[in-house]
């Protein structure tokens, strides 16, 4: 009940603004299911058959579902709207004169589909709020003198929701136009034409989406939040015990002030463990920066590796 009088609150508080208010999930074409079955299931997600396709599920519920395909490529993203809100949406996408498009999955939702100024299908979907009210506390552990302070070994780590995706876009000032005037998210930070981050006026963590400078569209990652460092520790020498010794990390992001460690999957794209992500409430006077580029992906950490910034959208898998 308290949750729900919270979310009424948020909603009266920004209801006169037209924005979607959560990343709800995101769905990709693999070109091998079981083994992104098998990469995911390490990474600490649930998994579970859905028609032809899975479902990927954090402890917070649905996450993103997979298809099969001849490439790993962004199937499509979809965004949480308040039911008295979508009957608006429609009459924005009419008068700007975006095309409506037919469901690419029947999900029994109701929802309205298009596709972004990189010709990328979205859903905006009547659904419950999945951003977070608040910024989500991280878990600090520190032992009292006299008692091992390292968590125990073998200890699982579950990521408890989805936060983010990031994509690669040729042209990042035309989809933050098209998310913002469509959609109604919010300019969080950018570094000039490197990369730009996105948030809901309705409340959300320094960014549910971002774009990428890149010479064609493409999906770079989708990030999970873990309650904190040593879960993104633990997570990390997990996937490299099981063979996924590749990714970027353990660091600290600038621009969302997140810690962060990306693991690759087995087609050139990343999953990425997150904790203490920054967090615009609603009513947020938030400035937006244009920081130096030498900050535009961390501000700690180690040196990025060179195919950490390759798009590898619909690759041939031979080739990544």
């Amino acid at each position: 009940m308290l949750q729900q009088r919270q979310r009424e609150a948020d909603h009266d508080r920004a209801s006169d603004v037209l924005a979607v208010h959560s990343l709800d999930h995101f769905a990709l074409s693999v070109p091998d299911l079981a083994k992104a079955q098998e990469f995911y299931e390490l990474f600490g997600l649930r998994t579970a058959e859905r028609g032809a396709g899975l479902e990927l599920r954090t402890l917070d519920g649905l996450a993103g579902y997979l298809y099969e395909g001849p490439r790993r490529t962004l199937h499509h993203l979809s965004f949480g709207v308040y039911e008295e809100d979508l009957p608006r949406f429609a009459a924005r996408l009419e008068r700007e004169k975006v095309a409506r498009i037919d469901p690419l999955i029947e999900n029994g939702r109701t929802s309205i589909w298009c596709r972004d100024a990189d010709g990328h299908a979205i859903e905006l979907a009547v659904l419950p709020r999945r951003s977070p009210q608040e910024k989500t506390r991280m878990r600090v552990e520190i032992s009292p003198a006299g008692v091992p302070g390292a968590p125990e070994f073998g200890r699982k780590v579950v990521p408890q929701r989805l936060g983010h995706c990031l994509r690669f876009s040729p042209d990042i000032d035309r989809q933050v136009d098209f998310y913002t005037r469509i959609l109604g998210l919010r300019l969080a930070d950018r570094s000039r034409d490197v990369v730009a981050f996105l948030y809901s006026p309705h409340g959300s963590d320094h960014h549910l989406l971002a774009f990428a400078r890149s010479t064609k569209p493409g999906f770079h990652h989708a990030s999970f939040e873990v309650p904190g460092v040593d879960d993104i520790g633990l997570g990390a020498q997990h996937m490299l015990e099981h063979g996924f010794a590749k990714g970027w990390g353990f660091g600290r992001h600038y621009l969302g002030s997140n810690y962060f460690h990306y693991v690759r999957d087995p087609w050139g794209g990343f999953a990425e463990y997150f904790c203490d992500i920054d967090y615009i409430p609603a009513g947020s006077t938030w400035e937006a920066r244009d920081v130096d580029p030498r900050f535009a992906l961390h501000l700690w950490g180690p040196v990025v590796p060179p195919y950490f910034l390759e798009n590898y959208e619909g690759a041939d898998p031979a080739e990544v």
